[in-house]
């Protein structure tokens, strides 16, 4: 393998898999509620990558058990994980933030919590209190483009240096970042990705995830697709720019996603995108035709570590 996957780190810290089951605990974002806008992010929809279980009369504990039941009892499963994944889970007062922690380190067989957010919604009191709850905390940060150009042009609504504040925060309270990008941003060149990852690789981040853009039903990104003014990349160029962006990180850091899992009913263009596990075939042969790997072209630039 040329890249550190979340399996393989998995196996070391935890002797096995893991397994996020995801939970919708109400959280809003302030790209949503008016605290910066209503629209939200242009390739974000109504969803906010959620399940949606809660407007449909399902608390988290609720949740929980119809989700993670089977591997919570069965000990050959993987280590089952919490992940707040819907909207920015610490937007809000920091007391909801508190009773939903609660919420979670109570569930029956959780071993640990995975947290999505963006930067602009974590202060140092909210940093303090995931540091000290009584499960294992990691956070999803959301950074999409280190260019504040694109993010002023994605209705991002906050800049690079707060998703830096952020993480070097949350790395001194011992708080692993898993930070998202996304390449074929409106605008964006390979040259504006690989100096995401620098600017990744600078940071104390502890992994990344990839996602290819693509259209998604109901985000403001389906109009300028539908009026012919945003095209998405091609396959193959994504494979191209991915195969040059890893070699940029640093050896030691996690790729726990490398494409992007639209939603059922969700995707709308490219369709190359419904194809997760072809593309990342594409990528895994890209990087060894190139005979390159995680950390070449950063840390590790004589030999291909052993993860």
């Amino acid at each position: 393998m040329r890249y550190r996957t979340l399996a393989a780190w998995c196996r070391r810290r935890l002797g096995g898999r893991m397994r996020k089951i995801p939970l919708d605990a109400g959280f809003s974002c302030p790209n949503r509620d008016g605290t910066l806008s209503f629209g939200g992010c242009v390739f974000c929809n109504q969803a906010g990558s959620g399940t949606g279980l809660l407007h449909k009369g399902f608390d988290p504990r609720a949740q929980w058990d119809r989700l993670a039941a089977k591997f919570v009892n069965d000990p050959d499963e993987p280590h089952p994980w919490a992940y707040l994944q819907s909207f920015s889970n610490t937007h809000g007062p920091v007391e909801k933030l508190a009773a939903v922690l609660a919420q979670v380190a109570a569930l029956p067989g959780v071993r640990g919590l995975c947290l999505g957010t963006r930067p602009d919604c974590l202060d140092p009191e909210k940093l303090d209190l995931l540091a000290a709850a009584p499960l294992p905390v990691r956070l999803e940060l959301g950074l999409q483009s280190a260019n504040d150009r694109t993010l002023a042009r994605i209705n991002r609504g906050h800049d690079a240096a707060c998703f830096a504040r952020a993480v070097t925060g949350a790395a001194a309270r011992g708080l692993d970042v898993c930070a998202h990008v996304i390449a074929g941003l409106p605008g964006e060149t390979l040259e504006d990705f690989l100096a995401t990852m620098d600017f990744l690789a600078a940071l104390p981040v502890w992994g990344v995830k990839f996602h290819n853009l693509f259209v998604a039903r109901g985000s403001l990104l389906e109009r300028s697709w539908r009026a012919g003014e945003y095209q998405p990349m091609e396959r193959a160029a994504y494979v191209a720019w991915m195969a040059r962006a890893i070699p940029r990180l640093r050896a030691d850091m996690v790729v726990e996603r490398i494409n992007a899992d639209p939603a059922p009913g969700e995707l709308l263009a490219p369709d190359w995108a419904s194809d997760k596990s072809g593309v990342i075939r594409d990528i895994r042969q890209a990087l060894k035709d190139l005979d390159t790997w995680q950390g070449r072209d950063r840390d590790a630039p004589d030999a291909m570590p052993q993860w």
